[in-house]
């Protein structure tokens, strides 16, 4: 698997007792189709992340075992403004002069102006 670059990008999975907030630094892969994103054991352990596969799937973080946030899949995936930058930079269509870079670079400039281009639906 070949890196075309890191996104630092903040994660909020809404909850009605509190919001986690995680701002994880995610690698971008050019060889990967997948849908979703991975965070790794030594980033859940530093924050304290439990996750239980049991019948509703939730996560819990430090040590307050009863406060418990629910993993609906459905609810973080049409949140997430990584998964929609991810999609957009698979579809987009650089000059091969550029370096990957470059490319990313060019992809998150484009998305914070988004509002000043005209976009046809």
């Amino acid at each position: 698997m070949t890196s075309i670059g890191t996104i630092i990008k903040e994660i909020i999975i809404p909850h009605r007792k509190g919001n986690i907030r995680l701002n994880p630094e995610f690698v971008v892969l050019n060889d990967a189709h997948i849908q979703g994103f991975l965070l790794g054991t030594d980033y859940k352990r530093m924050h304290g992340i439990d996750i239980y596969n049991s019948k509703n799937r939730h996560i819990t973080i430090g040590t307050n075992k009863e406060k418990k946030f629910s993993l609906d899949i459905y609810h973080i995936s049409s949140q997430d403004p990584l998964e929609e930058l991810l999609n957009e930079f698979r579809e987009g269509q650089f000059s091969t002069t550029l370096t990957s870079k470059q490319k990313l670079s060019l992809l998150k400039m484009l998305r914070k102006n988004r509002p000043a281009f005209a976009i046809g639906e």
